[in-house]
């Protein structure tokens, strides 16, 4: 006697499949999934999400070149808060986060076209790419308010990275040809799969042809790059030591800057000394020595009251860079007995080292007794220092006839005609204002070219390639790192990367169409599904014999064959009856 042995159906686990649609689309069973096309409402989702990723691609990339100016963005924020503050970390923590969470739903979004399952986002993380949508936007509007300027960094930065970020995406478009191609030779032609496939022919023919676009002052012989720019001390070392202290200066002299920059303010008694903000809150501890004169102007107390405020300790505290940790004992305690320094000290360093003073002034108010005297306060301070005149750059615009034995440089990009008539060889120009053409112009001119704030070394290659003069910088130690520009390459060698990027990515791209159209034609219309059969027999000796068996089943064809008609006739069987 035969003994049947029941048969269990037991599915095939798809662990990734699985992860991948609950994760997505909280669709963790298998009766859940579909291989429908999917609706209009979740294909704008997938929209928005793509949306999203795209500005926060832009996003993130502006914060990251934009860390040459963090300093300037954190006293922007103090000027409108009256609080020092690092208003970077919780812009990179927030970014981070959300980031990372729209990168990884779009990984699931694309497998999910890859694998051809329909598309649903669950609505918790609908809620979640809404969030991070408007949180980003929100910021682009701040920024806008509060920095409009610095959005200039994303085109300067596209000098220096642009060969790169052109690789990058061709890179990852070239990798989305996969998912094309598998969407366009499934099936039949639909509207939309001619669409899709236009746009990602004219995204692709957009990138060969990028590089077109790119415009770069490295992209030259190296035989033509010029002498390395001099690294000016701006406000001295300000990473290492409180910015116009002694202690900063000498931090910059050590770091090798060929000049010293410094703001300077006059006091109510007529003594020039170095202040970059307009009150004394930031950068002193007047709030315990003068607390109900701690929102007046700097240059409203006398010399006397100003010597005797610590500024250093605010340094200590604040930990404005991040650098506080890197100081040893010795430096933290002088830095916790620095005092606020005087014009004339600053000089008399400057002519010891036989170094070059750059001079920033900020005019006293109105009200102020020496509102009409404080050119001549400033220069009688330059005279008792002992420096050369010829050592030291004016900077205002106002009385240059009266400061005749100075170095003259102008903050304002004028023509070349008009700087001549004003008796100026030497511009100080912002580095959104300074481009390679002006560059050059000028250069050709016989005048020279100064840039600040120049504080990361992307920058500082750019216009060492660019041929200026100098650079004004926050971070002489950084840039003294620097002894060649990151890349330099001849237009011969920049074509070629070009043309043989192009070609490997055409090359791979038309595998891509081969090889799913050679898939698709060698495989039936129907999407069989795999279905694991488990047979288990127990003999006496409890010995167990398991077999497995893969069953594929495919579509029974409308028709039957006069063959199959007549099959077994001697049993008395016609199947034509059950037609």
């Amino acid at each position: 006697m035969v003994k049947h042995q029941p048969l269990q159906q037991v599915y095939e686990k798809q662990l990734c499949l699985s992860f991948i649609t609950g994760v997505y689309g909280c669709r963790w069973k298998r009766y859940q999934r579909s291989h429908d096309n999917s609706s209009k409402w979740e294909c704008a989702w997938f929209m928005i999400l793509c949306c999203t990723f795209s500005l926060l691609v832009v996003w993130a990339y502006f914060w990251l070149e934009a860390h040459n100016d963090y300093n300037q963005f954190n006293w922007l924020l103090y000027n409108r808060s009256g609080e020092w503050k690092d208003g970077t970390i919780p812009i990179f923590a927030t970014s981070a986060v959300g980031f990372s969470y729209i990168i990884f739903l779009m990984i699931l979004a694309l497998c999910h076209i890859s694998l051809g399952q329909q598309l649903n986002l669950y609505w918790v993380h609908k809620i979640g790419v809404s969030v991070a949508l408007i949180t980003t936007v929100s910021g682009v509007v701040f920024i806008n308010d509060l920095w409009r300027e610095e959005w200039d960094i994303i085109l300067i930065s596209f000098q220096s990275t642009g060969p790169f970020v052109h690789i990058g995406a061709l890179a990852a478009t070239t990798s989305l040809g996969w998912l094309v191609a598998g969407l366009v030779v499934r099936g039949q032609r639909t509207k939309f799969q001619m669409v899709l496939l236009l746009m990602y022919v004219i995204v692709l023919l957009a990138l060969y042809l990028a590089p077109l676009s790119i415009s770069s002052p490295c992209i030259m012989d190296r035989n033509s790059l010029k002498a390395r720019p001099d690294v000016i001390g701006r406000r001295g070392a300000p990473m290492l030591a409180p910015e116009n202290t002694l202690m900063s200066f000498n931090k910059a002299l050590q770091q090798g800057v060929s000049s010293l920059e410094a703001d300077v303010t006059v006091s109510l008694d007529g003594v020039p000394f170095l202040m970059r903000d307009s009150t004394l809150r930031r950068t002193t501890d007047i709030r315990k020595v003068y607390p109900d004169r701690q929102n007046k102007d700097a240059s409203l107390f006398n010399w006397t009251e100003i010597r005797s405020l610590n500024a250093g300790q605010w340094f200590l505290e604040s930990d404005p860079y991040w650098t506080v940790r890197s100081l040893t004992g010795k430096e933290r305690n002088r830095i916790g007995n620095l005092t606020v320094c005087s014009l004339v000290e600053m000089l008399r360093l400057a002519a010891r080292a036989n170094r070059s003073a750059l001079l920033n002034l900020h005019r006293p108010p109105p009200e102020h007794p020496h509102y009409k005297t404080w050119i001549m306060d400033t220069l009688w301070a330059v005279q008792r220092s002992g420096i050369s005149q010829k050592r030291v750059t004016w900077t205002p615009d106002t009385d240059r006839g009266r400061v005749r034995g100075l170095q003259q440089t102008s903050m304002v990009k004028l023509s070349v005609e008009e700087l001549r008539k004003r008796g100026i060889h030497s511009l100080t120009l912002h580095y959104s204002q300074a481009s390679n053409k002006d560059i050059q112009h000028f250069l050709v001119n016989n005048m020279s070219v100064t840039v600040y704030p120049v504080n990361e070394p992307w920058l500082y290659s750019l216009l060492w390639c660019s041929g200026v003069t100098s650079v004004s910088s926050d971070a002489p130690q950084v840039l003294r790192k620097v002894p060649y520009p990151l890349w330099l390459m001849s237009s011969y060698e920049y074509n070629f990367v070009w043309i043989i990027s192009d070609l490997v990515s055409f090359a791979i791209v038309m595998g891509i169409f081969i090889f799913q159209k050679w898939k698709m034609s060698g495989m039936q219309t129907y999407n069989p599904e795999q279905i694991m059969l488990s047979a288990v027999t127990r003999r006496p000796s409890r010995d167990i014999n398991i077999m497995k068996e893969k069953l594929i089943f495919s579509e029974v064809s409308n028709g039957v064959t006069n063959r199959d008609e007549h099959l077994y006739p001697e049993n008395g069987y016609d199947i034509g009856q059950y037609k």
